[in-house]
């Protein structure tokens, strides 16, 4: 096991920045989704406070 990773290094640098990357993507998705719902609920209490 060692022997692969000593030989292929950049292979776990690949993997790594892969999960790295992965992982910004999921919190971006997330923040993106949360921020959506707050954005649609002051929408909503907005048009219900104008009426």
């Amino acid at each position: 096991m060692y022997e692969f990773l000593a030989q292929h290094s950049l292979y776990v640098v690949l993997v790594i920045a892969l999960i790295v990357f992965s992982g910004i993507a999921y919190l971006l998705m997330r923040l993106e989704r949360t921020v959506t719902m707050v954005e649609q609920q002051l929408n909503n209490h907005t048009i219900s406070s104008q009426e």
